[in-house]
């Protein structure tokens, strides 16, 4: 399988083990989203249009905008609209503006009713006109404007004089008269062109008359983000959130899983995999009493989400060869007597069950003694008649280091560890049981399984 196979396998093994706590995670986020729109009150938006006639390049118009978010602007809206407790600083940061195709400037007003924010947005409106019309037509501006008014008149009489004198010119054959009338309209042609000229580039015609292109419309919707956004949002990153902490823990977990890495950590051989059947909601649960226990098992955290799904096993007599051909291994190793210790992490229910079944299934030879060491402190009970120890636990449920102490521990003990048994979780088959094997048939079997090396 590919990297990405294996990822989506396991996302799909988090929703499927551990909805309802990825279930509880977006809830909680829901509630977080919800208070943040009641401590954000909601807010509503609307823009006002000003027209900008004439020709007006690119640089220009972002001037015009920074024009109408300017201070002085909105300290005049702020003073015209007369909101109690609010000043022209606290609306700056409401009021935007955006150049817009066709030499259009959008000015937007944000507020905390509809009514206010279409106010806001007409008031801006208005007194950037003004203040535009002030700064291109007021002041020193007036007397310029005179005189272009004047210089425009005295052409448009030169012009109207030099059609009257090609009219009334001798229409004769003469040479003289023919280029005295191409002069003039020459003359004529001039006039008229520098004149249209002086018309586009007069920034008191063309800049000065800005229009506000009728009242802002009152908004009917929040601005974003709404409170079923905020809702759904904080929902989503919750749950999102819950996912990839799980990810993260599965990446950091450093539990081994595969039976060399285990035989590894122990330092010692492994004599075979066992099954056991699973319970109805998995075997893998921390022990639990109480209302935490309670909670845990509500919410699907007292199973192990990790492991791959347990495989179908065999019917109980196969299961049972598995344990006759360890038992068979065990009696090869040992020189009579056969005593051994049985060495069981704490809190391994299924390496625990694993042991009960091989000492049923061993028959006293050779006579097995189970012991539950804690993987926290781990202590074995000094040596007696034991010719060694055999470590049974399952996969995926410990570390190397954990592990470690335990094969110190049975060092200490001055047992030497002489395999490992790994017990595996097996769903158990539905059908009935064919019934044990008979003794004989099981014992060959196991010699069998021994003489070609399988390890079951």
């Amino acid at each position: 399988m590919s990297e990405e196979s294996i990822r989506l396998v396991t996302i799909g093994r988090i929703f499927r083990r551990r909805w309802r706590l990825l279930a509880v995670f977006a809830v909680v986020g829901a509630l977080v989203g919800y208070g943040a729109s009641v401590v954000f009150p909601p807010r509503y938006t609307t823009s006002a249009s000003v027209l900008l006639p004439g020709q007006w390049e690119e640089r220009e118009l972002l001037t015009q905008v920074d024009v109408a978010t300017s201070s002085t602007v909105v300290d005049r809206a702020a003073a015209s609209l007369g909101w109690k407790g609010v000043s022209g600083a606290e609306l700056q940061d409401r009021v935007t503006a955006a150049a817009a195709d066709g030499n259009i400037i959008k000015i937007s007003g944000t507020a905390d009713t509809p009514k206010r924010a279409q106010q806001l947005s007409d008031q801006v409106a208005q007194q950037f006109v003004k203040f535009a019309a002030r700064i291109v037509g007021g002041g020193t501006d007036s007397a310029a404007a005179t005189e272009s008014e004047a210089l425009r008149k005295q052409v448009e009489e030169t012009n109207r004089r030099i059609t009257n004198l090609a009219d009334a010119a001798d229409p004769g054959q003469t040479v003289e008269g023919v280029q005295a009338r191409t002069e003039l309209e020459k003359l004529s042609t001039s006039l008229e062109e520098a004149m249209t000229k002086l018309d586009e580039a007069d920034p008191a015609t063309n800049k000065a008359g800005m229009v506000v292109m009728g009242p802002a419309a009152r908004p009917t919707g929040e601005a974003p983000p709404t409170r079923i956004q905020l809702i759904v949002a904080g929902a989503l990153l919750f749950f999102l959130l819950a996912v990839i902490g799980h990810l993260a823990a599965a990446r950091m977990n450093r539990r081994l899983r595969t039976e060399p890495e285990i035989a590894a950590a122990l330092g010692s051989a492994l004599l075979g995999t066992v099954e056991v059947p699973g319970e109805r909601r998995g075997a893998h649960r921390p022990e639990g009493s109480g209302r935490p226990g309670w909670i845990r098992r509500l919410l699907g955290v007292d199973t192990r989400w990790d492991l791959p799904t347990p495989q179908r096993s065999d019917d109980e007599a196969g299961r049972r060869i598995r344990y006759r051909r360890v038992c068979a291994r065990l009696r090869d190793r040992l020189p009579a007597p056969r005593r051994l210790l049985v060495v069981v992490p704490d809190g391994d229910e299924i390496a625990r069950r694993a042991a009960g079944q091989l000492v049923a299934e061993a028959k006293d030879d050779p006579r097995l003694r189970v012991v539950e060491v804690s993987v926290d402190r781990p202590i074995v009970p000094d040596r007696d008649t034991e010719s060694g120890a055999l470590v049974v636990l399952s996969p995926g449920s410990w570390t190397a280091e954990e592990l470690a102490g335990i094969a110190e521990a049975c060092a200490d003990g001055r047992h030497e560890v002489l395999g490992i048994v790994v017990a595996d979780t097996v769903r158990a088959r539905e059908t009935r049981s064919a019934g044990p094997p008979p003794d004989d048939a099981t014992l060959a079997l196991a010699v069998r399984g021994q003489a070609t090396g399988g390890s079951a």
